[in-house]
């Protein structure tokens, strides 16, 4: 939920230059990004090394019914930002399906990231909180008068349990969870390419994209 029509780079690209080798900078061909760019940088970065399936279903599960992440939209972002300089891929190859690709941040990427995040941290988090306390107002008035009461008690406990559920869900990494599409079993980030169980590939098909 980043405020920009675009969230300029070049300020935290000069920053950077300082701390990293001058060639690791020679593949950044954009000083923008859009906020849909960067979150899905941020949603790569969370889970280290990511195919696109998985990361759609992140995307999806981090708009919650706002806005729907589909294929065609996200391969060609994940193809720019890597042709970009913020992404890198790696193509796996499983024993029983064909070469998947799996996405990662470059050493740039990641780096640029954290300073952005960094920087703006406490003004999205207040942005946040004025976001929810005017969406609130909205929806309380939008019912008859002599439901404000009830509305606000239920927009408060509504609002609790969600922070209550962000605070519990904040640790040193997300715990991020790959599920084998065929069996159901459920595997750590990055552990193992195909499932130990069934053999199917642990990267979609929609991954050769």
């Amino acid at each position: 939920m980043w405020l920009s029509k675009f969230l300029d780079l070049e300020e935290d690209l000069e920053k950077l230059r300082s701390t990293i080798k001058e060639e690791v900078f020679d593949n950044i061909k954009k000083y923008r990004l859009t906020p849909l760019e960067f979150t899905i940088i941020e949603s790569i970065f969370n889970s280290k090394r990511i195919s696109g399936y998985d990361l759609i279903r992140i995307l999806n599960k981090h708009f919650a019914g706002t806005w729907k992440a589909q294929s065609g939209t996200i391969y060609p972002l994940l193809s720019k930002l890597k042709k970009n300089g913020f992404l890198k891929i790696e193509r796996v190859k499983s024993e029983i399906g064909p070469v998947k690709k799996v996405y990662s941040l470059t050493e740039v990427g990641e780096e640029l990231l954290k300073v952005k995040v960094n920087k703006n941290f406490q003004d999205q988090l207040n942005f946040i909180g004025n976001f929810l306390i005017e969406l609130a107002s909205i929806y309380i008035h939008s019912f008859s008068e002599e439901r404000t009461e009830e509305r606000i008690k239920e927009v408060q406990n509504s609002v609790k349990k969600a922070l209550e559920n962000v605070i519990k869900n904040i640790p040193p990494t997300v715990k991020f969870k790959t599920l084998c599409q065929k069996c159901g079993t459920e595997f750590d980030r990055n552990i193992v390419k195909f499932c130990s169980e069934c053999g199917t590939p642990l990267f979609s098909i929609e991954d050769n994209e």
